[in-house]
């Protein structure tokens, strides 16, 4: 399990790791936290309680998102599902907010002053919709102030491993252009993390930071280019009174 991160007082975020115990079989091993793959659900119940136990919270209290790769954010005001969008906004401290990746980007944010917490899930087509940026529009809506918000980055699959093809490339760097990179391999690539980090920025959130892990080049993470089918990690952030 990644270590718990402070985003500011009382506000904590935290990212799991496929091995972090769990019980799915593969190709799912261990700590699955996605009901939307061919895994025993049961089995997802019970990896979603370890998950919650380990950082610290109930699973009783987590928002999840039915994820559909778009820019709607949900305000939560119980727990349970958020419904069909990528992210989720809440002033509640008695909630956890949860979103799920497998080479996406994970965006995590706070303004503890305000008490207010965000979470979205940022793939190609949310990251050219600006997902991140709505999911601080929402937050400001509810009192936050961008300025006092801190975010951090989840671990995604690096715009050196990103191949995608010229034309998917440019749609996406037309809303983002910091995503347009080469690959290692000098062929077309996204950078997620770097066009997101951006968006951030240009929404006048006052502090980014990022796990820099990759994905497909980190065996503890699920990583669906790497081998699908495959489970999900988690990002979770929550606040404590």
């Amino acid at each position: 399990m990644s270590a718990v991160i402070e985003l500011g007082p009382g506000a904590h975020a935290g990212f799991t790791q496929r091995y972090d115990g769990g019980v799915s079989a593969p190709p799912f091993d261990t700590l699955n936290l996605g009901h939307g793959v061919d895994d025993d659900p049961g089995a997802v119940a019970e990896n979603r309680r370890v998950a919650a136990d380990r950082l610290g919270f109930p699973a009783r209290r987590v928002v999840w998102m039915d994820q559909v790769h778009s820019a709607r954010v949900a305000v939560a005001d119980e727990p349970g599902s958020a419904g069909s969008v990528d992210a989720v906004v809440t002033g509640r401290d008695d909630l956890v907010l949860a979103a799920l990746a497998a080479d996406c980007l994970l965006v995590l944010a706070a303004d503890a002053q305000a008490g207010i917490v965000g979470a979205a899930h940022s793939g190609r087509s949310g990251t050219r919709q600006g997902v991140a940026p709505a999911m601080v529009a929402e937050m400001a809506r509810l009192g936050a102030d961008p300025a006092r918000i801190s975010a951090v980055l989840g671990p995604a699959v690096c715009g050196s491993c990103y191949e995608v093809g010229p034309d998917v490339q440019a749609d996406v760097a037309r809303s983002a252009p910091e995503a347009a990179v080469r690959t290692r391999a000098g062929t077309a690539g996204v950078d997620l993390r770097a066009a997101v980090t951006a968006q951030l920025r240009a929404a006048d959130v006052g502090h980014v930071s990022s796990d820099d892990r990759c994905t497909l080049e980190s065996p503890e993470l699920f990583s669906h280019r790497g081998g699908a089918p495959t489970g999900r990690f988690a990002g979770f952030v929550w606040r404590t009174p």
